[in-house]
Formats: structure tokens, sequence, C-alpha cells
């Protein structure tokens, strides 16, 4: 086994011991990524010389006798949105393309003092708008497991990069799904916190009342690690939640799904046809695996959620990114195009700087926040989110799980921007956005054919629910083992990573 196919658990243990050093756990995850990168393009800055640093750091401390934490030597692979300091963060756009941050978000100050090394950033969906990966205005990522298939978006460079090996870990952002649905197309798991558990100090804004932090990784118990770390609480942020966290460790080493209350959504039949049979086929999978590890299998109902969810979403989030992307006119941050008056210059910084999709979701932002439709709109899917929450809490009145596929299918091919698969392809991830509840995505098995392709299935807690979804996804993996790293195909043209 090489040495970056094994888990950040592992990878720590090994180093901590002296079994093999940061530097050479960091030099094989390099080497993957430079063998992957023609094909996959999962990546956009590629931080050798500062990991390289960072791992002769770690090696010094394991040296000395010294602990250099609980993530001691493993890479840690950023989405393009999360600030480091001395490397370009520029959310895959234009407009960004040449900012340095001077300083940390908030969660790479935290895995940095664990121990963590970042070899580089993930590709994205232009300022994280989209579901696969194709709106990024560098390359386009794809899928490892099937490289004419996007690997997912927003995040999809993430989740391409830890299916694929090159780190064991990486850090994305969910605003509808964009952790969870690359998670399920590419095989691994991915988390997307309570909003307010993990601090956003130094992560580029999409929707700020629905944007979050979330970890990918192949194992249940790395995720549970990474979390612990992640969530500390962050003076920084405001919107960080004060106080002790659970022990998510304990979570995962001794998972047990007895006595458990496992739901299934009722109103989901009405989606079937635009369900695969796969998807079906992994939900019944997890839900046998939960009844026979002892849990109880219930039903809920959540028909505003089902009906609703999807277009208030999408006029909340609109809005809320007309207002974030409001700052880069030129004069602020990010591009500035000289014109002969400010409206010009205006224009030209922001026809240029942003790309299609960008454009597209601020106008539709602009006129949802305008005039009258004000009211009839943004008011509207206000308070059609409030329903949406309670809707939820009631329904954990019932269960302590609720399950249903991350997404209606496999991945899609690459190219179908506007197509039917794609435009449903976050359908079942934007309610625990809009109700800020923790769902986590895990692999569940894969399609049939010539080249399978991973489905993956959601989990749903209700709030400060991260223990209880690490609890159930360690007792199923029991089963179904943790996720593999995927085989690269032949080497292709070499990707675009500085």
């Amino acid at each position: 086994m090489q040495l970056y196919e094994l888990s950040a658990t592992e990878m720590a243990r090994g180093v901590r011991a002296g079994e093999f050093s940061a530097s050479e756990v960091l030099e094989s995850c390099l080497g993957r990524i430079e063998e992957g990168e023609g094909a996959l393009a999962a990546m956009i800055t590629v931080t050798a010389g500062k990991a390289r640093e960072e791992a002769a750091l770690v090696d010094g401390m394991v040296a000395r006798g010294e602990d250099p934490g609980p993530l001691a030597g493993v890479p840690i692979i950023l989405k393009d949105n999360i600030c480091m300091r001395g490397a370009p963060v520029t959310c895959a756009s234009k407009m960004l393309e040449n900012w340095v941050p001077p300083y940390d978000a908030a969660v790479v100050e935290m895995a940095a003092a664990s121990g963590a090394l970042f070899p580089g950033k993930a590709n994205m969906d232009e300022f994280a708008m989209g579901n696969s990966g194709e709106f990024s205005v560098f390359t386009h990522p794809s899928n490892p497991w099937d490289t004419d298939r996007a690997p997912g978006g927003s995040s999809g460079g993430c989740a391409a990069a830890v299916a694929a090996g090159y780190a064991p870990l990486a850090l994305g952002t969910d605003t509808g799904g964009s952790v969870r649905q690359p998670a399920s197309f590419c095989g691994i798991y991915g988390l997307k916190p309570t909003w307010g558990l993990a601090s956003r100090r130094g992560v580029v804004p999409l929707a700020p009342t629905m944007d979050q932090v979330g970890p990918f990784a192949r194992t249940a118990e790395d995720l549970a690690l990474i979390l612990s770390i992640i969530s500390a609480p962050d003076g920084g942020d405001g919107t960080c939640r004060p106080g002790q966290r659970p022990d998510y460790g304990a979570a995962v080493a001794t998972p047990s799904l007895k006595g458990k209350r496992v739901a299934a959504i009722r109103d989901l039949e009405g989606l079937s046809s635009l369900l695969d049979d796969a998807v079906l086929e992994g939900l019944s999978k997890f839900l046998d695996l939960c009844r026979g590890g002892g849990a109880e299998i219930v039903d809920v109902s959540l028909p505003v959620t089902v009906e609703f969810g999807p277009p208030c979403y999408h006029v909340l989030s609109r809005a809320e990114a007309a207002s974030s992307l409001a700052r880069y006119d030129g004069v602020r941050y990010g591009l500035s195009k000289r014109g002969e008056s400010l409206s010009e210059l205006y224009t030209l910084t922001r026809g240029e700087g942003f790309g299609p999709e960008s454009k597209r979701r601020v106008l539709m932002g602009t006129w949802v926040m305008s005039g009258a439709n004000f009211d009839e709109y943004y008011t509207a899917a206000a308070k059609t989110r409030t329903l949406i929450a309670r809707e939820f809490d009631e329904a954990f009145k019932g269960c302590d799980i609720i399950a249903l596929p991350t997404a209606p299918g496999p991945a899609f091919i690459k190219g179908t921007q506007g197509g039917e698969r794609m435009r449903m392809a976050n359908l079942l991830t934007l309610p625990p956005n809009l109700a800020g509840l923790p769902a986590l995505s895990m692999n569940m098995g894969f399609t049939g054919g010539d080249k399978p392709l991973p489905v993956g299935v959601q989990l749903i807690a209700s709030r400060w629910g991260e223990a209880e979804l690490l609890n159930a996804a360690a007792a199923v993996e029991k089963s179904v083992g943790g996720a593999t790293v995927a085989s690269l195909p032949a080497r292709g043209k070499e990707g675009e990573a500085r």
C-alpha cells in the first residue's frame, strides 16, 4: 500500500510513532497529484513548497520528542474560496485571479495548529455557484471514477482530490449541497455541519445564512477527527456558536444503531420518477443495514420541505449572492478595469470579472430584492424557510435520523449544463441548508456497467446532531467498508494547476 492510500488517522499515527515521516507522506501525495492532474484537473494551485516547509516542521517536532498534534503530517486540500496566507484564493474566477490573502482562515489556523499540511487549493465552480465544477473559469474538473463525468459541485475539486488519493482530507463549503453532492458523486464521505458550528472567518461568502465549511474524508473516523478540530469555537466569527463541542471521536469509536429511530421520507414517492434505481437500491440497503443493527425504521412526512424547499432556496440564495458579490465592483475588491465614468468602471469590471453563472445569479438576486418583488418573492421565501425549519423540528420528535438519497442519480456527464440531470442534482440536499441542520453523505455502493459509478445516501439530524450522524455512519461502515481510492485513468494532457 502507498502512503497516500492511508487514512488520515493512520497517517498521523504513523508520523507520531516514527514509522514514516511527514515529508514522506507529503511526497507520496504530491506524486499522486502530479500523476492525476492531467486527467482530473482537480487543483487550481499546488503549494508544494509551502507544504514541504510545514512537513519539515512536523518532522522536527517528532525528532525532538514533541507532539505535533492529532493531524501530524496529514495533507489537507482546501477549496479555493478558503483563505491561506501566501497562496492565491481565486474562487475559480477572473475577479480574484491575482488576489493573495495576508491571513489564514480560522479553519486553516486550527488545522495547522494540529499538525496538518496544505499541498494546494482545489478547483470549484466560480464563487461556489454551480453543482458540477464546470463553472470554473480555469479548467473543468473530472470525476476520478469516469473522467467523462462531473465530480459534482461546487466543491467538486475537493471531492475528486480525496477520492483520487491526493490527500485523505479536504475542506470545502456547502451552501445547498456543495459538499454532500460531490461526495456522493465521487464515492466518499462529505459532511455539512450545523450552521454556526464551524467558523467561516476567512471564507469567501456566497449566501452567509446558508454557507458552512464542511470536510471530506474516506472514513467516518477521519471525518470525526477533522470535525473535532475545525469545529472549535472562534470569537472572531460572530455566527460561530460558543461553548464546548461533543466528543466526535467517541461517536465513531463505539458505533451502535441499537434503539435508534431512522426515518424515511414518505413524500419522496412523488419524486420516484426522478430517482435512479441504483439510488433507491442504495437507500434500501442502508435502511436494511440499520434495521439489522437494531434500529427502528419509521416514516416521516415533510410536505412543505419537499414541495417548496427548492424554490425557497433559489430565491433566498440568489438574493444573498447578489449582496455578497456587490463588493466586487472595481473599487473595493478584486479586478478593476478603468472606465470614463464610475458606471463604465462597474460595467467593464463586472462584465469581464464574472462568468455567466455568476452573472445570472446576481441578476436574479438583484431583481428579487428590488421594488415590489421584495415582498412578493424574498419575504415569502423567508416565511417559507421558517415553516421548513419548524417542519423538521416536528419530524425529529419522532426520529433520530432522516435518511434519503444524496442525489437523484450518479454523476452526470460533463457538458450537460441546463440538462434535467444537472438541474435536479441538488434537489435533495437543499433543505438542511435552509433549516441550518447537519447532514452527511456516505457511499452505499456502485451502479452496474463497464464504469461503475458511486451512489450516496444522505443522513440528516437535528441541530448540533453531528455525533448522531457520525455514529450511524460508522455503524453502517462496519458492513460496507470505507471509501477506496479510485484508480487514475491513463495520463492525459498536463493539467493547469499553478
